[in-house]
Formats: C-alpha cells, structure tokens, sequence
C-alpha cells in the first residue's frame, strides 16, 4: 500500500498536467477545473503516505540501477521518510490551494493554459525532489526547479520581467555550481551518493584535505560548505538574495507557490543531510552567520519597501534568513516547522495580495485615498502588560529555573535557545497588538497574555512532539545541538542585544503615544535618512551586480583582443 502511494502521488500530478494540455473540444476553464481533482487526489494520497510512513517506517523504492553499466552508479528511486512525507504533504496541500485560485486568477491571459500546465510540472518536479533516493537524483531535480523558475515568469515580453527571469536563472546557476561540486567531492572522498551510507562513511572515516600549503580543512567542513551554497541560492540568502526580488513580476500565484517548497528548499535540504551537517561546527556556524544577517537585512529591508509585492518578497527572504539561522544553531525540528507555518501563512498572504491587485486594477477608487488620522495614544495597561509579558517574564523564567528550581537549564544551550525563539516571536506578536486603538485596553492586554501563551504552548509542541516525529532520536539531536554550539559570550550578547532591543522599542512606542519625542543628536538623524534611502533602494545591490557584470564583460573583452593581437 505505501509503496503504491509513493509512485501514485507524482503521477496524479502528471495526469493533472495531461488533462490541462489535452482536452479536446472542452472549454478551457473546465478543462483547467477537471485537473484539480488529480491534485487533491494527490494531497490525500501524501497525507495517507505520511500516515503509513508514520507507522511502518520508511521505504525504498529503486527503479533503475545502472551499476552493471557505469561506473559512476546513479540510480533512480524514491526515499520516503517522514520528512519527505512531510514536505510531500505540504506542497500538495499548499499547490492545490493555488492551482484551483489560479484558474480563475490566471482564467484572461491567453497563454493560462502553458502557466497551469507548468504549475503540475513544478509541482512533480518538488514531490520527486523532497522523495529522491539520493544525493544526485536530489540535484537533478533541483535543477529542474530552477528552469521551471525562469519559464513561470510566465510573461517574457514584458522586459523587466524576463529581465528578472533571467537574474534568477543566472544566480541560482552561481550558487548550483558549487552544490554541484559538493556532490563531486562526497563522491570522490567517500565513494557513494546514497544518504544512509554517505552519513555512515562520513562519520566512520573523518579526512582532512590540503587546500593550500599549510591549510587543511576537514573534508566534512569542504563537502558541506559547498552543499550549504546551494541551499542559500535556492533560499534567496545574502548576497544569493536578489533574485527572489528580480522575480516578483511574475503572476502572484507564482510567489505563493515558491513557499510550497522552492524558497524554503534549504532547510529541507540541510535537514536532508543532517547527519552530514552534524558533523561540520564550522559550516553550521557559518549557517547561523548568514541567517542571522539575512533575517536582519530581509526585515529591514521589507520596513523600507513601498510595493506591496516587494515587502512581502523581503518578508520572506527574512524569514528564510530566520529558518536558515535555526538550522545553524541545531534546531533542524524547529527549521521545518518554521518552515511549514511560514509556508502556509505566507502563501495565503501572496493569494490575498493577488486580490487587491486585482481589485486594484479594476477600481480606480481602490484603496481609498481619504482615511481618518490614527488615534495615536493607548493605555498605560496595554503598555504595562506588553512590557512585562516581553521583557520581564522570560528573564523571570529563566532565572527561577535554574536558580530556584536547580533545573541545569543554562547547560543545555539547545533548550536555551528554543527559550530565545519563544521570546522573540512572542514580542514581535504582542508588538503588532499594539495596534489595536478601537479596543478596549483590558480586552488588548487579554490578547497579550494569550498571544504569549499560545507561542510557548507552540513552541512545546515544535521541541517535544514534532522534534521526536522527525528525530525519534535524542541522543541526535543533542549532537546536533553540541555540533552547533556557540561560545558563551556570544550567546549573551545576543541576549542582551535582544533585550536592550525589546526596552528601546518599548519606550519609543510610549513617549510617542504621550506625544514625546525621543531626543538624538543630529548626526545620528541623518545616518537614520542615509540608512533608510540605502534600504529603500535594497541596498544597491543590483547596481553592484550590474557593475561587477560590466566591468567583467570589459575585462574579458579585452583580454580576448590581446589574444586575438598575439596570435596574429
């Protein structure tokens, strides 16, 4: 029965692709509505896999083994775990809610027939990805995924938009390249791409490779930087982030369906090899590194923005950051957790944008230009209870766990920094309810108290529940949080830092609501202008890569002429 659902859930959705292309003399919107059903036939088929899978365990199914004709053996077969089960329900979930928006979304345009067709196709292409049997098969189809990328621009007339079509195929090319050599360098050291027996050579034979005369770099460190590459091109990591907004005049649907399983593909690829990546300190710190900036910079750079497309685009790039930090600092569970809430949630957001576009386009008077002044004051009791439920509380909690209780909490960092996140996402939730002015204040610090509650009963289910649904081992997990480990010092200041952030930001929404203003002295004011133009214009980055491009066109032109001189 399981073995039956692998190979029949990426079927359906060929046979949905089918039906859209052939149809006969049927008319175009119902033939586009009859290929739904394969589709949600497929959902139902990837929940009864991640039930079976649940309960029997994995399976293998092996399809093609050219080992009796090649020797660099690539066979082609299905891995299904529980989290490929996982991400198999997701995207066919999140892909059938987008399917069926698009073929009234999409129903005008004249080429809505290739746009469907290519969303079955990408959605086959992500079911095979997150279920390959190996580390080669897997690369293949993340190949695939990124031409589909350029070709679900959809509208390549339009200049900018196969512009931007053509900056995604050419930086995710950049960040493949060195995937692809990470590949080449598993198979030379450790002379197999099949996941198990790759993590069990790993581990078993630990090499150290001469990069330069007295540089040696540990083969785990090698192979898993270059993998990490690949993950942060299709994750859309700085400096690997500027396609996901070159991107963004492709049709809606098309942003939403990048969270289905495109846009977050890094985190399931690093929770893929996991057991490769536990073995590399350097490479998950250099994860935790490269999330953190981006999650700060995506953020920032999505306060700035004026489009509505463009801020939810930076939302998620983010957001990725934020997905990628916690797989840097172990939390592989909580990396696809996030993943799944942040994919559901933010695709429901791109359809909704779609709406107003929509709406926008056939309205005139949409938005409405004239609105009332926002009342600016609230309570002193939303304030107080904002303040202490984001600030004091957790430290409280903290404090009294390991000094009252004698609890060893602050020995475990993994447990401290599941804590962290309940905090920070906790304040980020209770700091958007101060928004709320038409409320009464005692009805606003309720919804305070039950955000908090509700985050923490959340986050327990991510660390207990889920953590043990996708590593039933525990002695793993604290290997991975070992692996990943950061000094101490390190850790405090970002605690700190956190915290200092959480009082600053406190303190400016209250003297602003009592009509005070915060002093700073004029230098200050005006880096604040400079920096706000500098995210405005998302850092200058695309100008950078144009003139990096240009300068090495220049180059390349003139070192081809002096060639062309001396061989005459």
């Amino acid at each position: 029965m399981l073995l039956s659902l692998v190979l029949i859930v990426p079927c359906l959705l060929l046979v949905a692709a089918g039906i859209v292309m052939i149809g006969g003399e049927t008319p175009r919107v119902t033939r586009a509505k009859l290929a739904a059903y394969p589709i949600g036939l497929a959902f139902l088929g990837a929940i009864g896999t991640l039930v079976l899978v649940t309960s029997q365990g994995p399976v293998t199914v092996r399809l093609y083994d050219p080992s009796s004709v090649a020797s660099f053996i690539i066979p082609l077969g299905f891995y299904v775990d529980r989290l490929s089960a996982v991400m198999m329900t997701l995207i066919t979930g999140v892909s059938t809610i987008i399917y069926c928006y698009s073929t009234r979304y999409m129903y005008q345009d004249r080429h809505a027939r290739r746009y469907l067709v290519l969303i079955c196709l990408t959605d086959f292409v992500l079911i095979c990805m997150v279920s390959s049997g190996n580390l080669m098969m897997l690369f293949l189809f993340w190949q695939i995924l990124s031409y589909l990328l350029y070709l679900l621009a959809h509208n390549h007339i339009h200049s900018a938009t196969l512009a931007g079509a053509f900056k995604t195929f050419t930086l995710l090319r950049i960040a493949d390249m060195a995937f692809l050599g990470g590949i080449a360098l598993a198979y030379q050291l450790y002379g197999t791409l099949e996941f198990h027996e790759l993590f069990a050579r790993a581990a078993a034979t630990p090499m150290t490779l001469s990069i330069l005369p007295g540089l040696d770099v540990n083969a785990t460190t090698a192979v898993t930087f270059l993998l990490f590459i690949g993950a942060m091109g299709k994750s859309a990591q700085f400096p690997l982030h500027l396609w996901l907004p070159g991107s963004l005049f492709a049709p809606t649907p098309v942003h939403a369906l990048l969270h289905a399983g495109i846009i977050n593909a890094g985190g399931f690829l690093i929770n893929r090899l996991a057991p490769l990546f536990g073995l590399s300190s350097t490479t998950l710190h250099m994860a935790f590194v490269v999330g953190t900036l981006t999650a700060v910079l995506g953020a920032t750079m999505m306060l700035a923005q004026n489009d509505i497309k463009k801020t939810l685009g930076f939302s998620t790039i983010g957001q990725m950051g934020y997905m990628i930090m916690e797989c840097g600092l172990g939390a592989f569970s909580l990396a696809v957790f996030h993943l799944i809430a942040h994919g559901l949630f933010k695709a429901t957001v791109f359809l909704n944008c779609g709406n107003v576009i929509h709406k926008a386009r056939q309205e005139p008077h949409f938005p409405p230009t004239s609105h009332e002044d926002e009342e600016t004051g609230f309570s002193r009791l939303t304030w107080s209870t904002g303040f202490v439920t984001t600030l004091f509380i957790p430290l409280l909690i903290l404090l009294v766990t390991h000094g009252v209780l004698r609890i060893p909490l602050l020995e475990s960092q993994g447990t401290v920094i599941i804590l962290f996140f309940i905090w920070i996402t906790s304040s980020q939730a209770i700091l958007t309810l101060t928004r709320l002015r038409a409320v009464a204040s005692w009805k606003v610090s309720a919804a305070m108290l039950l955000t908090l509650l509700f985050t923490v009963f959340v986050y327990l289910f991510a660390v207990e529940s889920f953590t043990a649904f996708l590593y039933p081992d525990p002695s793993e997990v604290a290997s991975y949080f070992k692996t990943a480990d950061i000094p101490d010092w390190l850790f405090d200041v970002i605690v700190v830092m956190a915290a200092l952030m959480t009082i600053f930001g406190w303190s400016y929404l209250y003297l602003r609501a009592h009509g005070r203003t915060v002093w700073m002295p004029t230098w200050i004011e005006s880096l604040r202008l400079r920096l706000y133009t500098v995210f405005l214009n998302r850092l200058y980055a695309d100008e950078l890569y144009q003139l990096i491009g240009s300068t090495t066109a220049q180059l390349v032109h003139r070192i081809d002429k002096l060639e062309r001189g001396w061989s005459r």
